[in-house]
């Protein structure tokens, strides 16, 4: 009776805490929701639409945490999405009452070369209807002048400078670390350019692999030029990028002076004298303020001129990495992809789909998961077309397939048909400490894979078929969507990925296009006017909270985190983020799936990913553990 006595003390203890817990949860939201005092947006209904970019382009934001606002451990750099700065750019070409577009490109942090290209569309479109398109900033890199090629007035800080490095860069190699720690990582793969895995089993980049990814860069500075230079014909681009010292040392040492030289930059001045500028062509700031004018928010703007989600082509967008379960936006989760496919089928009455991927790969199973919901939607005798973004590579192009029709862009990236798995075991860095480990066994497998006293030989020669069999049926499966043989896709998969126009020579794509002309295909596959179709986006509602969070935050008016504006601290803070997806990158592998179909490099050419505080303090902890 005592026991029964002191079991229950400790459940109804168990039970106030709980109580508790969520009373503090729930008053200290409260508490922060009637707090909190929303900076006051300067906006105005006429005047110039103002594109203060600081953050990043995505094709799709992840969802505020709920307790991020209490907490500051949420995401630390604004999203913003593609199709509604696309949208607003669009709905601004007739609009009497925009009388410039506007874009500050002072900590923008880039979007990928084809959000970018689409964005750079719009702008073009503005300048033929004669709408007034003005830039600014302190430092242009390869993504903000990307943008900035495309307008009509490019100024630049008279201490600030124009840095196009073009793509490329070095990138981690963790064999030697694994060595010193004495782990052993058991990599099982199939494909000569996989080379997702080789950090963890070489030193430096494989021939194969260098081979491979210059031949990438080299088509995407490519694509890059070619873009710079039609927008912005008269600028001498190619000595500013191919002799950059020479061209600074003709103006002894004059950086903004050789951007200015160079015709990529049309005027210097600070902040104060854009706005003046900007000023005499869309009015003065409602408060009079020196250097201000009068400027419509993009957020309230985008906002009040979004389409009606009312469409006949459902539109589903696969973007971030591929996992299993459940997820919210910006991540691909399996279950919640393909369930948001199956209740669009049942509760809409769509007339064809279109497949909309920006995404790096990642679980096989999970990929298999949205594939089979995609292959639903034919079943239903629906028209499927997949639009590619910025990447649409491994597990990205397993779940496009099933497409009857696959767009994508010069510069998307895709292909990297390949797999991989790598499980580490600790063998070797217990012994370091004198732990040793042994027992008995019924089969080979018995045990099997022991983590802490190594794999058997038998297990790593099942694993190693496990992984080609899943190889073969990926490459069964792209042979059947291309109307290849095997044979053919094997020659141009082995895990090599490929810019979008080498894709399309070698039949991995089918033809060159963005979202639009993906949704007038599938229209005119459904037998609809393309002029008379309409798009409905299968998307996870967010929940109340979370929406009640978003909205506060995009009413406070402030940075989540201070991009320097220098270049100097530009380059640093993005080399700083690229270490932290490294590290991401290594805790992925410990802590998500095992077997892959996954491109590491892919991560170099969208934009950034900025881990939040409470992401930046665990990866720290896990360094520091390594060191």
């Amino acid at each position: 009776m005592a026991f029964l006595k002191s079991a229950w003390r400790i459940l109804v203890g168990v039970k106030d805490a709980l109580v508790l817990l969520f009373m503090l949860l729930f008053f200290g939201l409260l508490y922060a929701a009637l707090s909190f005092t929303p900076k006051p947006v300067a906006t105005v209904s006429k005047g110039a639409l103002l594109l203060d970019l600081k953050g990043v382009i995505v094709e799709q934001p992840q969802e505020a945490d709920s307790l991020s606002f209490l907490t500051s451990a949420g995401p630390e750099m604004k999203e913003f999405r593609l199709r509604d700065i696309v949208a607003a750019l669009e709905a601004a070409r007739t609009d009497g009452k925009v009388k410039a577009v506007v874009l500050n490109l002072d900590g923008f942090m880039g979007g990928g070369q084809v959000a970018l290209s689409r964005v750079g569309a719009a702008m073009d479109a503005l300048r033929a209807a004669k709408k007034p398109v003005l830039v600014y900033a302190t430092t242009y890199t390869g993504d903000s002048y990307q943008l900035a090629a495309h307008a009509g007035e490019v100024w630049l800080n008279p201490y600030g400078q124009v840095f196009l490095p073009g793509p490329g860069g070095s990138q981690l190699y963790y064999k030697g670390l694994i060595d010193k720690l004495g782990v052993n990582a058991h990599v099982y793969r199939v494909g000569t350019y996989k080379s997702f895995v080789e950090p963890y089993t070489r030193t430096d980049q494989s021939p194969e692999a260098k081979k491979a990814d210059q031949a990438l860069v080299d088509a995407l500075w490519q694509d890059w030029q070619d873009e710079v230079t039609k927008a912005r014909p008269a600028a001498k681009l190619a000595p500013y990028v191919n002799d950059p010292v020479k061209v600074v040392q003709a103006v002894d040492g004059d950086v903004p002076k050789a951007a200015m030289d160079a015709g990529l930059v049309d005027t210097l001045g600070d902040e104060a004298a854009f706005g003046a500028r900007v000023a005499q062509i869309a009015g003065e700031a409602p408060d009079g303020r020196p250097g201000g004018f009068a400027a419509i928010d993009l957020a309230a703007y985008a906002k009040s001129h979004r389409p009606a989600n009312n469409g006949q082509i459902g539109v589903v967008t696969i973007a971030g990495e591929i996992v299993d379960g459940e997820a919210g936006p910006g991540t691909a989760a399996g279950d919640t992809i393909s369930g948001l496919i199956f209740d669009a089928l049942a509760e809409k009455d769509l007339k064809a789909l279109v497949v909309r991927v920006d995404s790096p790969g990642g679980s096989v199973l999970a990929s298999e998961k949205i594939r089979s919901a995609i292959l639903e939607a034919k079943k239903e005798g629906l028209p499927v077309v997949v639009s590619m973004a910025n990447v649409a590579a491994s597990g990205g192009y397993w779940v496009s397939t099933p497409a009857d029709r696959i767009f994508a862009e010069p510069g998307t990236i895709t292909g990297s048909i390949g797999v991989f798995g790598v499980l580490p075991s600790f063998e070797g860095a217990l012994a370091k400490i004198g732990v040793t480990s042994d027992g008995v066994r019924t089969t080979p497998l018995s045990g099997q894979p022991d983590m802490l006293g190594g794999f058997s030989p038998e297990f790593d020669t099942i694993a190693q078929a496990g992984v080609a069999q899943i190889y073969t049926r990926f490459v069964g499966l792209v042979a059947e969507s291309r109307k290849r043989t095997p044979e053919e896709i094997d020659a141009i998969a082995q895990g090599r990925v490929w810019d979008g126009g080498t894709a399309r020579q070698n039949g991995l794509v089918d033809q060159f296009g963005g979202l639009e002309d993906a949704i007038a295909d599938a229209a005119k596959r459904a037998k609809i006017d393309p002029a008379k179709a309409r798009p409905y986006y299968i998307e996870k509602e967010p929940d109340m909270l979370a929406q009640f969070v978003q909205n506060l935050l995009d009413d406070s008016g402030q940075e989540q985190v201070k991009i320097p504006a220098d270049w100097l601290g530009r380059q640093a803070f993005l080399q700083r983020m690229w270490a932290m997806q490294a590290v991401r990158d290594v805790r992925g592998l410990i802590e998500g799936s095992a077997v892959r179909a996954a491109c590491l490099e892919c991560a170099a050419y969208g934009p950034p990913k900025v881990p939040s505080r409470a992401e930046q303090r665990s990866f720290m902890a896990m360094l520091l553990s390594w060191l």
